[in-house]
């Protein structure tokens, strides 16, 4: 039987500020651009304007952040009735700057944050039975009671054959201790079918007494992760996931596949592009993705799209409000090759 939605996406949203004085160091900006964003709400996003049928799993405050964030998702046609306000608790907030062609700061504002406040209740009042497919994300298991909900999410995805989606999501400030996030991610695997990350990521799931994390220029959504990221690749799939989309950057990404005689590698090219912003393009990369699985492409034409949606997104200012269409995708591709 046909579900009613094609993805329903878990998680953080929050509202971003983005330099508009582009290359300015941050303590000599001058105004900012406000626009939507966290991991799973651009997900939601890029989905959507592609043509899938989105859900938002999100909570917000009794605020006008929170009025700002669902109204954009509502004008995007991303179904948001799911997302409860949470009472005492605020919005998210993002400020970012900018300065190319490898710095952008970034600073969260999440104590009190609603989206962490997301409950049990909350997932069972949600269509994660009408979904293709859940997306959550790793800062969802940061602290309770968003912890247990997410988890509880994902198990119940399984029982109701809903495909659950992780997108790895390291941002080390939203945790106590940079190894609790491996710790935490380890012993989620036995409930995810996909997995998505950067190598950084992926280290970080592997995160032990050995790893290190660096941050430069306070880019807490690019940390660095020390470790042998074909080890855990192997190691991550050997622990419940069958796929593992691995995001390469400008040399595009690579899928790895669980099949009964191994696992098969399948590299999908990127597209050359002039980088001015780096932040949204992962969640770009797996709108396209999600859009293409839920509509029966092959793995190699899924990464594809989601390289094509990323490639897009670097080259614009901000995150959710840049994400590309599919007539933007036919574009973009006439310039560039197929897909």
């Amino acid at each position: 039987m046909a579900r009613t939605y094609d993805v329903l996406t878990m998680g953080r949203s929050s509202i971003d500020l983005y330099a508009n004085d582009v290359g300015a160091a941050f303590v000599d900006i001058k105004s900012f651009a406000a626009y939507v964003g966290g991991c799973p709400t651009n997900i939601s996003v890029a989905a959507q304007r592609l043509g899938s049928r989105t859900a938002l799993l999100t909570a917000v405050g009794v605020d006008q952040v929170g009025d700002f964030i669902l109204n954009f998702c509502i004008n995007e046609g991303i179904e948001t009735r799911y997302s409860p306000r949470k009472a005492g608790h605020r919005s998210s907030a993002v400020v970012l700057g900018i300065e190319p062609p490898n710095k952008f700061p970034l600073t969260y504002y999440r104590d009190n944050c609603a989206d962490i406040e997301l409950t049990i209740d909350d997932v069972l009042a949600s269509p994660i039975a009408d979904a293709q497919y859940l997306l959550v994300s790793g800062t969802g298991f940061c602290k309770e009671p968003s912890r247990s909900a997410t988890l509880f999410a994902c198990e119940y995805a399984q029982r109701h054959g809903t495909t659950v989606v992780l997108d790895i999501d390291f941002r080390p400030d939203q945790w106590h201790d940079a190894r609790a996030f491996g710790v935490t991610l380890r012993s989620v695997l036995r409930t995810v079918d996909i997995v998505l990350g950067t190598e950084d990521e992926i280290n970080a799931m592997m995160m032990g007494e050995d790893n290190t994390v660096t941050l430069t220029h306070s880019q807490v959504s690019d940390a660095r992760v020390s470790g042998d990221v074909d080890v855990a690749i192997d190691t991550v799939l050997g622990l419940g996931p069958k796929v593992l989309f691995q995001k390469r950057g400008a040399e595009g990404s690579r899928v790895h596949v669980v099949t009964p005689a191994g696992i098969d590698r399948i590299d999908a090219a990127g597209f050359p592009v002039q980088v001015y912003n780096i932040l949204g393009a992962g969640d770009a990369y797996a709108g396209g993705v999600i859009h293409g699985l839920a509509h029966g492409w092959s793995w190699h034409r899924a990464a594809r799209l989601g390289n094509a949606c990323g490639a897009i997104v670097v080259t614009k200012h901000g995150c959710a409000n840049f994400m590309p269409t599919m007539t933007d995708i036919e574009q973009f591709i006439g310039m560039h090759g197929d897909l």
